[in-house]
């Protein structure tokens, strides 16, 4: 795969640095771990929903924070008092710490979080200011009764 150089671009724009990282970590191999699967959905025409299997964590096991257009996602196990002579003959579920991120776009906020059967639901609001919304302008017509203009002009 190619790689592109946004390099002579930075030097014509501004406020675009952002944008330009994002396209950077693109072409790079994903470093971060598959665990704990996740879905993102299209809820609706300004809404999302972020959904992760945490099977096996509680809610004072997760933390949710959202900071510069990251959402970080955090779950780490409470030991529990368990007796010494516990022997584990197989484990398969997984007790181990995660941390997942997801970039977000401007004017996405989060909107609430629940935790049910083992899903974690985060819900995404895309809210646009109304200054940044198109809006239709209104073209002014002449009345047609209204007389011809003309433009006077001297001659010699």
């Amino acid at each position: 795969m190619r790689h592109v150089d946004f390099s002579p671009l930075y030097r014509s724009t501004v406020g675009f640095d952002r944008l330009f990282t994002m396209l950077d970590s693109l072409g790079q191999p994903e470093q971060a771990p598959a665990y704990p699967p996740y879905n993102i959905e299209r809820t609706g025409e300004n809404t999302y929903r972020i959904t992760m299997a945490v099977a096996g964590f509680d809610e004072r096991e997760l933390s949710i924070e959202a900071h510069a257009h990251v959402l970080t996602v955090k779950g780490e196990k409470i030991e529990e008092d368990k007796p010494e002579l516990t022997e584990f003959l197989y484990r398969g579920i997984a007790k181990r710490a995660f941390e997942r991120r997801f970039q977000l776009a401007d004017h996405v906020e989060v909107q609430n979080a629940s935790l049910k059967n083992g899903l974690l639901h985060i819900d995404l609001l895309r809210n646009i200011p109304e200054a940044m919304k198109p809006r239709r302008i209104a073209i002014a017509a002449e009345p047609l009764d209204a007389a011809p203009k003309s433009i006077e002009a001297h001659v010699n």
